[in-house]
Protein backbone atom coordinates (compact mmCIF):
# COMPACT_ATOMS: atom_id res chain seq x y z
CA UNK A 1 0.00 0.00 0.00
CA UNK A 2 0.76 3.48 -0.97
CA UNK A 3 1.72 5.44 2.55
CA UNK A 4 1.97 8.71 0.91
CA UNK A 5 -1.50 8.64 -0.73
CA UNK A 6 -3.78 10.30 1.39
CA UNK A 7 -1.66 13.23 1.69
CA UNK A 8 -0.37 13.38 -1.50
CA UNK A 9 -1.11 16.48 -3.24
CA UNK A 10 0.41 18.22 -0.31
CA UNK A 11 3.35 16.01 -1.12
CA UNK A 12 3.52 17.24 -4.36
CA UNK A 13 3.44 20.91 -3.52
CA UNK A 14 6.46 20.21 -1.24
CA UNK A 15 8.40 18.39 -3.84
CA UNK A 16 7.56 21.31 -6.84
CA UNK A 17 8.46 23.81 -4.32
CA UNK A 18 11.96 22.35 -3.77
CA UNK A 19 12.28 21.37 -7.74
CA UNK A 20 11.58 25.29 -8.48
CA UNK A 21 14.58 26.24 -5.88
CA UNK A 22 16.65 23.55 -7.86
CA UNK A 23 15.84 24.98 -11.45
CA UNK A 24 15.77 29.06 -10.13
CA UNK A 25 19.67 28.59 -9.30
CA UNK A 26 20.51 27.24 -12.37
CA UNK A 27 19.57 31.05 -13.74
CA UNK A 28 19.33 33.51 -10.59
CA UNK A 29 22.59 33.55 -10.26
CA UNK A 30 23.74 34.38 -13.77
CA UNK A 31 21.61 38.08 -13.14
CA UNK A 32 23.79 38.53 -10.30
CA UNK A 33 27.12 37.87 -11.34
CA UNK A 34 28.33 41.57 -12.54
CA UNK A 35 26.90 42.63 -8.80
CA UNK A 36 29.17 39.72 -7.42
CA UNK A 37 32.10 40.25 -9.60
CA UNK A 38 32.36 44.04 -8.62
CA UNK A 39 31.33 43.39 -4.46
CA UNK A 40 34.47 40.74 -4.91
CA UNK A 41 36.63 42.06 -7.35
CA UNK A 42 37.42 39.09 -8.97
CA UNK A 43 38.44 38.99 -13.50
CA UNK A 44 36.14 38.22 -15.74
CA UNK A 45 38.08 35.19 -16.55
CA UNK A 46 36.99 33.71 -13.40
CA UNK A 47 33.64 34.89 -13.66
CA UNK A 48 32.32 31.64 -15.48
CA UNK A 49 33.59 29.43 -12.30
CA UNK A 50 30.49 30.58 -10.01
CA UNK A 51 28.25 28.88 -12.66
CA UNK A 52 30.86 26.11 -13.89
CA UNK A 53 31.09 25.00 -9.76
CA UNK A 54 27.60 24.01 -9.55
CA UNK A 55 27.47 22.46 -12.77
CA UNK A 56 30.23 20.46 -12.74
CA UNK A 57 29.21 19.13 -8.93
CA UNK A 58 25.24 18.88 -10.43
CA UNK A 59 26.41 16.88 -13.19
CA UNK A 60 28.83 14.62 -12.15
CA UNK A 61 27.03 13.66 -8.52
CA UNK A 62 23.43 12.83 -9.93
CA UNK A 63 23.52 9.05 -10.63
CA UNK A 64 25.34 8.24 -6.93
CA UNK A 65 22.67 10.76 -5.60
CA UNK A 66 19.54 9.10 -7.25
CA UNK A 67 21.17 5.56 -6.29
CA UNK A 68 21.99 7.04 -3.04
CA UNK A 69 17.98 7.64 -2.51
CA UNK A 70 16.94 4.12 -3.88
CA UNK A 71 19.52 2.71 -0.62
CA UNK A 72 18.77 4.73 1.83
CA UNK A 73 15.33 5.71 1.07
CA UNK A 74 13.85 9.19 -0.68
CA UNK A 75 12.59 10.65 2.42
CA UNK A 76 16.47 11.07 4.18
CA UNK A 77 17.78 12.00 1.05
CA UNK A 78 15.34 14.65 0.42
CA UNK A 79 15.38 16.06 3.53
CA UNK A 80 19.75 16.09 3.82
CA UNK A 81 19.60 17.46 -0.06
CA UNK A 82 17.45 20.63 0.90
CA UNK A 83 19.26 21.00 4.24
CA UNK A 84 22.39 21.05 2.74
CA UNK A 85 21.34 23.15 -0.55
CA UNK A 86 20.14 25.50 2.37
CA UNK A 87 23.45 25.57 4.24
CA UNK A 88 25.33 26.00 0.95
CA UNK A 89 23.38 29.02 -0.10
CA UNK A 90 24.09 30.80 2.79
CA UNK A 91 27.32 30.12 2.83
CA UNK A 92 28.02 31.81 -0.68
CA UNK A 93 25.59 34.91 0.20
CA UNK A 94 27.64 35.33 3.15
CA UNK A 95 30.79 35.16 0.76
CA UNK A 96 34.02 37.61 1.30
CA UNK A 97 35.58 35.91 -1.39
CA UNK A 98 35.77 34.59 -4.72
CA UNK A 99 37.39 31.66 -3.41
CA UNK A 100 34.23 31.19 -1.02
CA UNK A 101 31.65 31.95 -3.62
CA UNK A 102 33.12 28.83 -5.35
CA UNK A 103 32.96 26.64 -3.25
CA UNK A 104 29.28 27.19 -1.59
CA UNK A 105 28.25 26.92 -5.31
CA UNK A 106 29.90 23.50 -6.12
CA UNK A 107 28.32 22.31 -2.67
CA UNK A 108 24.97 23.81 -3.59
CA UNK A 109 25.75 21.27 -6.85
CA UNK A 110 26.33 18.33 -4.13
CA UNK A 111 23.06 18.70 -2.52
CA UNK A 112 21.38 19.06 -5.33
CA UNK A 113 22.08 15.93 -6.57
CA UNK A 114 21.44 14.86 -3.81
CA UNK A 115 17.62 16.34 -3.67
CA UNK A 116 16.26 16.51 -7.24
CA UNK A 117 16.60 12.70 -8.20
CA UNK A 118 14.73 11.92 -5.01
CA UNK A 119 12.65 14.93 -5.55
CA UNK A 120 11.38 13.10 -8.89
CA UNK A 121 11.57 9.76 -7.67
CA UNK A 122 9.08 10.69 -4.81
CA UNK A 123 6.59 12.07 -7.60
CA UNK A 124 6.65 8.89 -9.70
CA UNK A 125 6.01 6.63 -6.90
CA UNK A 126 3.54 8.72 -4.61
CA UNK A 127 1.42 9.11 -7.83
CA UNK A 128 0.68 5.49 -9.42
CA UNK A 129 -3.19 6.33 -10.83
CA UNK A 130 -3.07 7.00 -14.15
CA UNK A 131 -4.77 10.03 -14.55
CA UNK A 132 -3.48 11.62 -11.59
CA UNK A 133 0.00 10.51 -12.20
CA UNK A 134 -0.88 12.61 -15.72
CA UNK A 135 -1.67 16.16 -13.92
CA UNK A 136 1.09 15.60 -11.40
CA UNK A 137 3.83 15.11 -14.06
CA UNK A 138 2.45 18.44 -15.88
CA UNK A 139 2.86 20.61 -12.74
CA UNK A 140 6.06 19.14 -12.11
CA UNK A 141 7.16 19.12 -16.02
CA UNK A 142 5.68 22.66 -16.08
CA UNK A 143 8.15 23.70 -13.18
CA UNK A 144 10.99 21.94 -14.63
CA UNK A 145 10.76 23.71 -17.66
CA UNK A 146 9.16 27.11 -17.04
CA UNK A 147 11.59 27.68 -13.60
CA UNK A 148 14.84 28.81 -15.62
CA UNK A 149 12.24 31.63 -16.64
CA UNK A 150 11.11 32.36 -13.17
CA UNK A 151 14.82 32.33 -11.86
CA UNK A 152 15.62 35.50 -14.49
CA UNK A 153 12.50 37.57 -12.90
CA UNK A 154 13.47 36.84 -9.60
CA UNK A 155 17.01 37.42 -10.08
CA UNK A 156 16.74 40.86 -11.88
CA UNK A 157 14.30 41.76 -8.93
CA UNK A 158 16.60 40.99 -5.72
CA UNK A 159 19.75 42.42 -7.76
CA UNK A 160 17.97 45.49 -9.07
CA UNK A 161 16.27 46.04 -5.45
CA UNK A 162 18.27 44.52 -2.76
CA UNK A 163 21.69 42.94 -3.49
CA UNK A 164 23.55 39.98 -5.33
CA UNK A 165 23.76 38.03 -1.93
CA UNK A 166 19.76 37.75 -1.67
CA UNK A 167 19.76 35.68 -5.04
CA UNK A 168 21.66 32.95 -2.41
CA UNK A 169 19.76 33.55 0.62
CA UNK A 170 16.04 33.59 -1.45
CA UNK A 171 16.86 29.81 -1.38
CA UNK A 172 16.41 29.33 2.24
CA UNK A 173 13.29 30.30 2.02
CA UNK A 174 12.60 27.25 -0.54
CA UNK A 175 14.65 24.64 0.92
CA UNK A 176 13.91 24.88 4.58
CA UNK A 177 10.20 25.16 4.54
CA UNK A 178 10.33 22.05 2.18
CA UNK A 179 12.76 20.04 4.33
CA UNK A 180 10.62 20.23 7.44
CA UNK A 181 7.16 20.02 5.22
CA UNK A 182 8.79 16.34 3.83
CA UNK A 183 10.29 15.14 7.20
CA UNK A 184 6.26 15.30 8.56
CA UNK A 185 5.01 14.39 5.79
CA UNK A 186 7.13 11.27 4.00
CA UNK A 187 8.01 8.40 5.47
CA UNK A 188 11.05 6.81 4.56
CA UNK A 189 11.21 3.74 2.05
CA UNK A 190 14.22 1.57 2.18
CA UNK A 191 14.69 -1.70 0.52
CA UNK A 192 14.49 -4.49 2.65
CA UNK A 193 17.78 -5.73 1.31
CA UNK A 194 20.20 -3.04 0.63
CA UNK A 195 22.72 -4.17 -2.20
CA UNK A 196 26.16 -3.21 -2.18
CA UNK A 197 26.92 0.66 -3.68
CA UNK A 198 28.66 -0.25 -7.51
CA UNK A 199 31.62 1.80 -6.75
CA UNK A 200 33.49 1.42 -9.74
CA UNK A 201 30.63 2.10 -11.28
CA UNK A 202 30.41 5.52 -8.87
CA UNK A 203 33.78 6.18 -10.03
CA UNK A 204 33.81 5.76 -13.42
CA UNK A 205 30.13 7.93 -14.09
CA UNK A 206 31.36 10.32 -11.94
CA UNK A 207 34.39 11.33 -12.86
CA UNK A 208 33.37 10.66 -16.82
CA UNK A 209 30.70 12.93 -16.00
CA UNK A 210 32.73 15.78 -14.61
CA UNK A 211 35.19 15.60 -17.85
CA UNK A 212 32.55 15.41 -20.18
CA UNK A 213 30.89 19.13 -18.45
CA UNK A 214 34.01 20.38 -17.80
CA UNK A 215 34.91 19.88 -21.51
CA UNK A 216 32.28 21.15 -23.26
CA UNK A 217 32.53 24.21 -20.43
CA UNK A 218 36.38 25.08 -21.49
CA UNK A 219 35.18 24.38 -25.57
CA UNK A 220 33.32 27.80 -24.54
CA UNK A 221 36.52 29.65 -22.68
CA UNK A 222 39.19 27.69 -24.55
CA UNK A 223 38.15 27.05 -27.88
CA UNK A 224 37.24 23.33 -29.42
CA UNK A 225 40.57 23.01 -30.44
CA UNK A 226 42.39 23.48 -26.97
CA UNK A 227 44.38 20.71 -25.86
CA UNK A 228 42.36 20.72 -22.56
CA UNK A 229 39.12 20.43 -24.26
CA UNK A 230 40.25 17.07 -26.15
CA UNK A 231 41.43 15.83 -23.01
CA UNK A 232 38.22 16.27 -21.06
CA UNK A 233 35.87 15.16 -23.82
CA UNK A 234 38.12 12.48 -24.60
CA UNK A 235 38.66 11.27 -21.26
CA UNK A 236 35.08 11.73 -20.10
CA UNK A 237 33.98 9.41 -23.06
CA UNK A 238 36.39 6.46 -22.08
CA UNK A 239 35.42 6.70 -19.00
CA UNK A 240 31.76 6.60 -19.21
CA UNK A 241 32.36 3.66 -21.67
CA UNK A 242 33.75 1.87 -19.08
CA UNK A 243 31.19 2.57 -16.47
CA UNK A 244 28.92 0.79 -19.58
CA UNK A 245 31.47 -1.98 -19.53
CA UNK A 246 31.03 -2.60 -15.68
CA UNK A 247 27.73 -2.01 -15.32
CA UNK A 248 27.10 -5.14 -17.68
CA UNK A 249 29.35 -7.05 -14.97
CA UNK A 250 28.27 -6.23 -11.76
CA UNK A 251 25.57 -7.45 -9.58
CA UNK A 252 24.23 -4.34 -7.91
CA UNK A 253 25.30 -1.77 -10.86
CA UNK A 254 24.77 1.80 -10.20
CA UNK A 255 22.53 2.15 -13.14
CA UNK A 256 21.15 -1.07 -14.60
CA UNK A 257 21.16 -0.72 -18.33
CA UNK A 258 17.19 -2.56 -17.96
CA UNK A 259 15.92 1.62 -17.01
CA UNK A 260 17.81 3.13 -20.18
CA UNK A 261 17.35 0.46 -23.11
CA UNK A 262 13.63 0.47 -22.72
CA UNK A 263 13.39 2.65 -26.13
CA UNK A 264 10.40 4.57 -24.52
CA UNK A 265 12.64 5.74 -21.52
CA UNK A 266 15.52 5.83 -23.68
CA UNK A 267 13.48 8.40 -26.18
CA UNK A 268 12.70 10.53 -22.97
CA UNK A 269 15.87 10.93 -21.63
CA UNK A 270 16.59 12.22 -24.95
CA UNK A 271 14.35 14.63 -25.12
CA UNK A 272 15.07 15.80 -22.59
CA UNK A 273 18.88 16.34 -22.89
CA UNK A 274 18.02 17.85 -26.53
CA UNK A 275 15.56 20.29 -24.80
CA UNK A 276 18.30 21.06 -22.48
CA UNK A 277 20.84 22.05 -25.33
CA UNK A 278 17.98 24.23 -27.24
CA UNK A 279 16.80 25.85 -24.37
CA UNK A 280 19.65 28.01 -24.35
CA UNK A 281 18.89 29.79 -26.86
CA UNK A 282 16.29 31.18 -25.14
CA UNK A 283 17.54 31.73 -22.06
CA UNK A 284 20.85 33.02 -22.52
CA UNK A 285 21.03 35.11 -25.62
CA UNK A 286 17.75 36.20 -25.72
CA UNK A 287 18.24 37.40 -22.34
CA UNK A 288 21.36 39.46 -24.12
CA UNK A 289 19.56 40.56 -27.12
CA UNK A 290 16.75 42.11 -24.47
CA UNK A 291 19.07 43.52 -22.26
CA UNK A 292 22.13 45.39 -24.77
CA UNK A 293 20.01 45.81 -27.65
CA UNK A 294 16.48 46.23 -26.73
CA UNK A 295 17.87 48.37 -23.56
CA UNK A 296 15.71 46.59 -21.04
CA UNK A 297 16.28 46.16 -17.32
CA UNK A 298 16.63 42.82 -15.61
CA UNK A 299 13.49 43.26 -13.84
CA UNK A 300 11.95 44.09 -17.30
CA UNK A 301 14.11 41.18 -19.22
CA UNK A 302 12.95 38.60 -16.73
CA UNK A 303 9.43 39.97 -16.85
CA UNK A 304 9.48 39.44 -20.63
CA UNK A 305 9.86 35.39 -20.42
CA UNK A 306 6.36 35.20 -18.29
CA UNK A 307 3.92 34.91 -20.63
CA UNK A 308 6.76 32.03 -22.30
CA UNK A 309 6.25 30.39 -19.04
CA UNK A 310 2.37 31.12 -18.94
CA UNK A 311 2.17 28.96 -22.30
CA UNK A 312 4.42 26.26 -21.11
CA UNK A 313 2.30 25.62 -17.79
CA UNK A 314 -0.80 25.65 -20.11
CA UNK A 315 0.34 23.42 -22.74
CA UNK A 316 2.09 20.96 -19.81
CA UNK A 317 -1.08 20.19 -18.17
CA UNK A 318 -3.19 19.91 -21.28
CA UNK A 319 -0.29 17.57 -22.87
CA UNK A 320 -0.20 15.42 -19.30
CA UNK A 321 -3.70 15.20 -18.60
CA UNK A 322 -5.55 14.95 -22.14
CA UNK A 323 -3.23 14.28 -24.55
CA UNK A 324 -1.00 11.83 -23.56
CA UNK A 325 -2.81 9.23 -22.06
CA UNK A 326 -4.87 8.85 -25.24
CA UNK A 327 -2.24 9.18 -27.89
CA UNK A 328 1.12 7.88 -26.01
CA UNK A 329 4.58 10.22 -25.98
CA UNK A 330 5.75 10.00 -29.57
CA UNK A 331 3.70 12.18 -31.06
CA UNK A 332 3.41 14.49 -28.15
CA UNK A 333 6.91 14.82 -27.55
CA UNK A 334 7.17 15.16 -31.79
CA UNK A 335 5.21 17.96 -31.86
CA UNK A 336 6.41 20.15 -29.08
CA UNK A 337 10.01 19.91 -30.15
CA UNK A 338 8.90 20.67 -33.73
CA UNK A 339 7.08 23.61 -32.24
CA UNK A 340 9.77 24.65 -30.10
CA UNK A 341 12.03 24.85 -32.91
CA UNK A 342 9.69 26.67 -34.82
CA UNK A 343 9.27 29.26 -32.29
CA UNK A 344 13.10 29.93 -32.77
CA UNK A 345 12.88 30.31 -36.38
CA UNK A 346 10.97 33.03 -35.59
CA UNK A 347 13.09 34.48 -33.29
CA UNK A 348 15.74 35.00 -36.18
CA UNK A 349 13.63 37.50 -38.04
CA UNK A 350 15.13 40.16 -34.85
CA UNK A 351 17.02 42.91 -35.37
CA UNK A 352 18.43 45.86 -34.03
CA UNK A 353 15.48 48.04 -34.54
CA UNK A 354 12.84 45.08 -33.48
CA UNK A 355 9.78 45.42 -31.13
CA UNK A 356 9.21 43.03 -27.92
CA UNK A 357 5.56 42.70 -28.47
CA UNK A 358 5.60 42.10 -32.62
CA UNK A 359 8.84 40.10 -33.08
CA UNK A 360 9.94 38.35 -29.26
CA UNK A 361 6.28 37.66 -27.68
CA UNK A 362 5.06 35.71 -30.79
CA UNK A 363 7.66 32.98 -30.73
CA UNK A 364 8.04 32.81 -26.87
CA UNK A 365 4.96 31.69 -26.96
CA UNK A 366 4.80 29.44 -29.66
CA UNK A 367 8.52 28.30 -28.04
CA UNK A 368 6.71 27.85 -24.35
CA UNK A 369 3.87 25.60 -26.08
CA UNK A 370 6.28 23.22 -27.41
CA UNK A 371 8.71 23.29 -24.23
CA UNK A 372 5.58 22.47 -21.96
CA UNK A 373 4.45 19.64 -24.40
CA UNK A 374 7.94 18.36 -24.74
CA UNK A 375 9.03 18.93 -21.09
CA UNK A 376 5.69 17.31 -19.27
CA UNK A 377 5.54 14.25 -21.28
CA UNK A 378 9.37 13.72 -21.49
CA UNK A 379 9.56 13.88 -17.59
CA UNK A 380 6.38 11.22 -16.95
CA UNK A 381 7.42 8.84 -19.42
CA UNK A 382 11.19 8.33 -18.49
CA UNK A 383 9.87 7.13 -15.30
CA UNK A 384 7.06 5.51 -16.16
CA UNK A 385 7.28 1.40 -15.29
CA UNK A 386 10.50 1.71 -13.45
CA UNK A 387 10.95 -0.82 -10.59
CA UNK A 388 10.93 0.76 -7.40
CA UNK A 389 14.36 -0.13 -6.67
CA UNK A 390 15.52 2.08 -9.52
CA UNK A 391 13.01 4.87 -9.24
CA UNK A 392 16.14 6.85 -7.90
CA UNK A 393 18.58 6.12 -10.73
CA UNK A 394 16.13 6.57 -13.61
CA UNK A 395 15.02 10.32 -12.12
CA UNK A 396 18.73 11.14 -11.61
CA UNK A 397 19.16 10.27 -15.63
CA UNK A 398 16.40 12.78 -16.74
CA UNK A 399 18.48 15.19 -14.37
CA UNK A 400 21.83 14.29 -15.96
CA UNK A 401 20.30 14.44 -19.46
CA UNK A 402 19.11 17.88 -18.81
CA UNK A 403 22.82 19.34 -17.44
CA UNK A 404 24.87 17.56 -20.01
CA UNK A 405 22.59 18.66 -22.72
CA UNK A 406 22.93 22.22 -20.95
CA UNK A 407 26.47 22.50 -20.87
CA UNK A 408 26.75 21.19 -24.65
CA UNK A 409 24.20 23.65 -25.81
CA UNK A 410 25.94 26.49 -23.76
CA UNK A 411 29.04 25.55 -25.55
CA UNK A 412 28.12 24.85 -28.88
CA UNK A 413 25.80 28.10 -29.31
CA UNK A 414 28.26 30.16 -27.67
CA UNK A 415 30.94 29.19 -30.26
CA UNK A 416 28.70 29.92 -33.16
CA UNK A 417 27.53 33.03 -31.86
CA UNK A 418 30.72 34.30 -31.28
CA UNK A 419 31.94 32.88 -34.69
CA UNK A 420 29.32 34.64 -36.29
CA UNK A 421 29.89 37.57 -34.24
CA UNK A 422 33.35 38.17 -35.68
CA UNK A 423 32.85 37.60 -39.04
CA UNK A 424 30.12 39.60 -39.23
CA UNK A 425 32.95 42.43 -38.20
CA UNK A 426 35.50 41.30 -40.53
CA UNK A 427 36.46 44.26 -42.73
CA UNK A 428 34.37 46.67 -41.50
CA UNK A 429 35.29 49.82 -39.01
CA UNK A 430 33.57 48.59 -35.66
CA UNK A 431 31.37 51.81 -34.94
CA UNK A 432 28.52 51.52 -32.20
CA UNK A 433 25.95 50.47 -34.91
CA UNK A 434 28.08 47.69 -36.65
CA UNK A 435 28.94 46.19 -32.97
CA UNK A 436 24.75 46.35 -32.46
CA UNK A 437 24.11 44.52 -35.96
CA UNK A 438 27.35 42.19 -35.21
CA UNK A 439 25.98 41.21 -31.81
CA UNK A 440 22.02 40.80 -32.83
CA UNK A 441 23.62 38.38 -36.09
CA UNK A 442 25.39 36.43 -33.21
CA UNK A 443 21.82 35.83 -31.36
CA UNK A 444 20.22 35.02 -34.44
CA UNK A 445 22.98 32.36 -35.10
CA UNK A 446 22.82 30.80 -32.27
CA UNK A 447 18.53 31.04 -32.71
CA UNK A 448 19.25 29.29 -35.70
CA UNK A 449 21.89 26.31 -34.38
CA UNK A 450 18.89 26.07 -31.04
CA UNK A 451 16.23 25.61 -33.84
CA UNK A 452 18.21 22.85 -35.89
CA UNK A 453 18.81 20.99 -31.84
CA UNK A 454 15.13 20.59 -31.59
CA UNK A 455 14.41 19.58 -34.80
CA UNK A 456 17.01 16.89 -34.69
CA UNK A 457 15.50 16.07 -31.25
CA UNK A 458 12.18 15.84 -32.70
CA UNK A 459 13.44 13.05 -35.53
CA UNK A 460 15.81 11.43 -32.97
CA UNK A 461 13.63 11.14 -30.22
CA UNK A 462 10.81 10.20 -32.38
CA UNK A 463 12.60 7.29 -33.80
CA UNK A 464 12.81 5.78 -30.52
CA UNK A 465 9.94 6.22 -29.08
CA UNK A 466 7.24 3.84 -29.62
CA UNK A 467 3.82 4.03 -30.86
CA UNK A 468 0.82 4.11 -29.07
CA UNK A 469 0.08 4.73 -25.57
CA UNK A 470 2.97 2.29 -23.33
CA UNK A 471 1.79 -0.34 -21.12
CA UNK A 472 3.32 -0.58 -17.04
CA UNK A 473 5.87 -2.83 -16.50
CA UNK A 474 4.58 -5.92 -14.42
CA UNK A 475 7.46 -5.95 -12.65
CA UNK A 476 7.45 -2.46 -11.68
CA UNK A 477 5.70 -1.92 -8.16
CA UNK A 478 6.47 -1.46 -4.37
CA UNK A 479 9.36 -3.40 -2.93
CA UNK A 480 9.74 -1.75 -0.40
CA UNK A 481 9.79 -2.51 3.36
CA UNK A 482 8.84 0.29 5.62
Amino acid sequence: MNPHHQRRWLILAVIGLAQLMVVLDATIVNIALPSAQQDLGFGDDSRQWIVTAYALAFGSLLLLGGRLGDLFGRKRTFVAGAVGFAAASALGGAAGSFAMLVTARAVQGAFGALLAPAALSIVSSTFTEPGERAKAFGIYGAIAGGGGALGLLLGGILTEYTSWRACLYVNLGFAIPAALAAFALLRNQAPATRPRLDVAGVVTASAGLFALVYGFSKAETAGWGATVTLACLGAGAVLLAAFVLIERRVASPLLPLRVVLDRNRGGAYLAVAMCGAGMFGVFLFLTYYLQQTLGFSPVEAGAAFLPMTGCLIAAAGIASHKVTPRVGPKPVIGLGMLLAAAGMVLLTRVGVESSYAADVLPSLCIFGVGMGLTMATAMGTATLGVRAADAGVASAMVNTGQQVGGSIGTAVLSTFAATATSNYLHGKTPGPDVLAQAAVHGYTTAFWISAGIFAAGAILAGGLLKRGVPAADPAAGPVFAH
